[in-house]
């Protein structure tokens, strides 16, 4: 394991498209949702402890959900879980985490992933891994891991990419594009140029730094002010001072999309954003009648290809139902159409208006 080498694993969402079951004070990234045993971030956590050393693996999270992290990874040191006064999108917590490292280790390089993603293949993911890491330190680039597309997914951002490598796996990107509708994405897909974005950017913490001075020079500015309180008493009064100042920008609008040393890594590990009920259906077992079952205590008639969840002793039965979502919690059901998934956050905010905070 290379010393130098870290990770910055993004946990402060609030997951609401996996509502009823994420809930603003326990969200997915803290839920078993494929009941394997283990919920989505000890499984991020544990894909990099086999290759990055435990001890330059960061959590940043929101400060609410420090005592979740504390008890879902508790050898990940105390002082590793940096936490957030607020949410404001991607673009901040990476500027928080690269100028602590940089003022810890100047030659660092950092992976940045979501806490939430599914991966099937953790070797494949490894071996990527550090494809990346040894293509930074040698180059002033940004890479960006692209997952091959199977299907036209309007869910997913794209990233087209130029066809000839610079080396070995590794190729320029050309465009990123945000979730297209239906006929754009079977254009995408059509024209083999595309690839799913996974969110998972390695590159070297001084050099993202210069990024943020180039393309978002303000945030740059407020880091760049607070930046010898990092990894002192002060660094959590800094972070507070700081955050306010932030805009809410994600770092794809606020430097991948302006950045012109950012490349691609094509890459197949099973990897599923897990962002929506669908999205768990797909990687959930199915019975004979394509319905997907997460719950011991669920019986099915004359159901077909539905996501069902149930994580109380509640008994559920489900009759005459195809192609529906169905989420039983024990103070909220869910009955929503598959193809109406994406309105739930729709749903969330009507709930809040009639309904206040109690069932969000």
């Amino acid at each position: 394991m290379n010393k130098h080498h870290y990770v910055a694993i993004m946990a402060g969402g609030i997951g609401s498209r996996f509502w009823p079951m994420s809930r603003t004070n326990f969200p997915k990234q803290f839920l078993d949702i494929l009941g394997i045993g283990k919920t989505l971030i000890q499984s991020t956590y544990e894909r990099f402890a086999n290759f990055i050393p435990p001890e330059n693996i960061f959590v940043v999270t929101s400060n609410e959900y420090i005592n979740i992290v504390k008890n879902q990874l508790p050898h990940l040191p105390l002082q590793n879980i940096l936490g957030e006064p607020s949410r404001k999108n991607t673009a901040p917590c990476i500027a928080y985490i690269s100028f602590k490292l940089l003022e810890m280790d100047p030659h660092a390089s950092l992976i940045v992933a979501p806490s939430d993603h599914l991966i099937l293949d953790p070797i494949a993911f490894k071996k990527v891994s550090l494809e990346a890491l040894a293509f930074v330190n040698k180059h002033n680039a940004f890479i960006t891991l692209g997952i091959k597309p199977t299907y036209p997914n309007t869910g997913y951002g794209y990233i087209q990419y130029d066809q000839h490598p610079v080396t070995d796996n590794v190729f320029k990107v050309k465009t990123f594009t945000e979730k297209p509708n239906l006929e754009l994405a079977k254009a995408f897909l059509a024209s083999g140029e595309f690839l799913w974005n996974a969110g998972i950017f390695v590159w070297q913490v001084k050099n993202i730094i210069t990024a943020f001075e180039k393309h978002l020079p303000e945030m740059f500015d407020v880091f760049s002010a607070e930046k010898e309180k990092f990894n002192t008493i002060d660094e959590a009064k800094a972070i507070n001072a700081i955050y306010p100042q932030c805009t809410n920008i994600s770092i794809d609008f606020g430097i991948m999309e302006k950045a012109d040393n950012v490349y691609v890594i094509p890459s197949s590990f099973g990897w599923s954003d897990l962002g929506t009920w669908n999205s768990a259906y797909e990687n959930l077992e199915k019975d004979y009648l394509d319905n997907a079952v997460a719950g011991e205590n669920v019986i099915v008639f004359d159901t077909h290809r539905c996501m069902i969840h149930n994580n109380n002793d509640k008994l559920v039965v489900v009759q005459g139902l195809e192609d529906y979502i169905v989420v039983d919690t024990t103070d909220v059901l869910l009955i929503c159409k598959k193809e109406k998934e994406q309105d739930i956050k729709e749903y969330v905010a009507e709930v809040k208006r009639n309904k206040g905070e109690r069932y969000l």
